[in-house]
């Protein structure tokens, strides 16, 4: 009886696709040459066994194990299963594929309900056997533990680095920074440029809003290439130790080894201060005149009430920084439609005018908002004509304040350049102007950032 061969082709056994996961849990040298050793051992491997195809090799390289949210290949490879893209799945041991016993046996149920099973090398383990998940729940728990202990160890010896001043700093998110080929910080210079913009910038006057506005305006990168800035990212910027040269370490630290949850730390563990561990881009006395500017700015906020730090703009230079003379609070501006005017009409008032009920209101004047810009102009005009007495007067200034330091210097520098102004300069405000306090609509003082008082009249 002839025999009909694509029947005889039906009858050979079907080849299981099997798919391999590699994964190392360093980046260290040793550990990616076992990554390359097993990507190559079971694309050998599943390429001549006679009973599988390969459907793929899937390796996450230099990526933590204890969970799964940042293993890019695993997810596919999870992906691809539950797309029947794969039969079956072979990894060298079940640390590789999971030290958290919950991911773990998750990936395995879902896994078995598909019909894929998982052969773990080490364990000599398939978990489609009627034994495997009792056996693998329990080596599960055990490379849990494995985890906890390879977790404990590393944290250790991160702390015994710490305590020896041994700095390791994350440059690739660190603006001014690279590393060179020992993993030592260097400064890179194009970005430097920005830093000292900044903090210079915040000396200037200028709020960290302001200051990230500006820098986006002009398509100033940050140092992921991207010309997008942020308050808040400033504001760090500008206290971080490391730009004067030294590093303050274990700020943070871990409190669950397989969330990897991070928190900060407020004395729960030592912190270790290390000085000059590597180049600075900001001069020491320059970063701590910034700290006593950002500390000068929250003071005098909380003292007169204002809600929010910074809050002057190039639009609004005046906000936050017009003081009643009569109570102490801010003025805030107003905007008034006048009948005789064909403008609208900007004036500045006491907050506690008409505000607070059962309380007898500030019984200061309104001031209108031209007045102010004349007042700069009047006050800064009053000193020019008597820089010598003024610059003689801030070179006698001898204060250990680095603030008090930068500034007359800066006003020094400034009054000797400067020229009779014939009208408002943002900048030139921003530098000099601490705050402006009203009196009854008689007079204004001025105080300069040093704490040079200038009386104004106002006519």
């Amino acid at each position: 009886m002839a025999t009909n061969p694509n029947n005889s082709e039906q009858l050979e056994p079907q080849k299981k696709r099997m798919a391999a996961y590699c994964r190392v849990s360093t980046d260290q040298l040793e550990q990616l040459s076992s990554y390359e050793a097993q990507v190559e051992y079971y694309t050998s491997y599943i390429t001549n066994h006679p009973d599988y195809e390969l459907a793929g090799i899937y390796a996450d390289e230099g990526i933590s194990g204890t969970n799964t949210k940042k293993r890019e290949q695993f997810n596919k490879m999870i992906k691809d299963c539950k797309n029947r893209k794969i039969d079956m799945i072979i990894t060298k041991s079940i640390s590789r594929f999971a030290r958290n016993t919950l991911d773990c046996l998750n990936f395995v149920r879902q896994l078995k309900d598909l019909g894929i099973g998982i052969i773990f090398e080490k364990e000599n383990i398939n978990t489609l056997d009627a034994k495997g998940e009792v056996l693998l729940s329990i080596l599960s728990s055990l490379a849990q533990d494995e985890s906890r202990s390879i977790s404990e160890n590393s944290t250790w010896g991160i702390r015994r680095r710490f305590e020896q001043g041994k700095v390791a700093v994350n440059h690739t998110k660190f603006l001014g920074y690279d590393k060179d080929e020992d993993g030592n910080l260097i400064i890179n210079e194009n970005q430097a440029k920005i830093v000292r913009r900044i903090y210079k910038d915040y000396l200037d006057g200028k709020g960290p809003n302001r200051i990230a506005r500006e820098l986006e305006e002009e398509n100033i990168p940050n140092w992921n290439g991207k010309a997008k800035w942020y308050e808040g990212s400033i504001r760090k910027m500008l206290s971080n130790e490391k730009y004067k040269g030294d590093a303050l370490l274990q700020k943070t630290y871990t409190v669950d080894f397989l969330t990897k949850k991070r928190v900060q730390n407020t004395g729960q563990i030592p912190r270790y201060y290390v000085e000059e561990s590597h180049p600075a881009i900001i001069p020491k006395d320059m970063w701590e005149a910034v700290q006593l500017e950002m500390e000068r700015r929250r003071a005098f906020a909380e003292k007169h009430g204002i809600v929010k730090v910074d809050y002057a703009t190039v639009e609004n230079p005046f906000a936050g920084r017009v003081i009643c003379g009569h109570c102490g609070s801010p003025f805030g501006r107003k905007v008034w439609n006048s009948t005789n005017e064909t403008f609208r009409r900007k004036i500045w008032r006491c907050n506690k005018k008409y505000k607070i009920k059962g309380e007898k209101s500030c019984e200061n004047k309104h001031i209108d908002d031209r007045t102010l810009y004349q007042a700069f102009i009047n006050v800064t005009n009053a000193i020019l004509e008597n820089k010598d007495h003024f610059i003689n007067k801030w070179r006698q200034q001898d204060s250990e304040d680095l603030l008090k330091k930068y500034k007359t210097e800066q006003f020094i520098q400034l009054f000797k350049e400067a020229t009779t102004l014939t009208e408002f300069d943002i900048d030139l405000y921003f530098k000099l102007i601490k705050k402006m306090t009203v009196f009854k609509g008689e007079k204004i003082i001025v105080t300069l950032l040093d704490d040079t008082e200038v009386e104004c009249e106002i006519e």
